[in-house]
């Protein structure tokens, strides 16, 4: 799954969706606001971004609104946890690194 979560935000189209879509929940519309892609295009888009889970759709009769799944950027949250240990130590041994270089 992780793996198809930066497959879809690796594509920078979609990348900006899904910002636009952290700041709030809106339709295909509003989110073609301001981007230069057409209507068929944008749904592929939110249809790479469904299935990796980080968007969800809700229906309101004959309107569809996006919003972020926060499912989705739980799994983020988790795959970034397993490397949170490891920076520390390599800032540490950086600042110990320039510490030596500059004396």
């Amino acid at each position: 799954m992780e793996q198809d979560i930066f497959k879809a935000l690796a594509d920078p189209t979609r990348r900006a969706i899904f910002e636009k879509l952290a700041v709030g929940g809106m339709n295909a519309s509003a989110l073609r606001e301001g981007m230069a892609i057409s209507q068929p295009a944008m749904s592929q888009h939110l249809a790479v971004l469904r299935t990796a889970g980080l968007v969800r759709e809700e229906r309101q009769g004959r309107f569809v609104n996006y919003e972020v799944d926060p499912n989705g950027l739980a799994l983020i949250a988790q795959w970034l946890a397993k490397y949170r240990a490891y920076w520390p130590a390599r800032i540490d041994a950086l600042k110990d690194l320039l510490r030596d270089m500059d004396q």
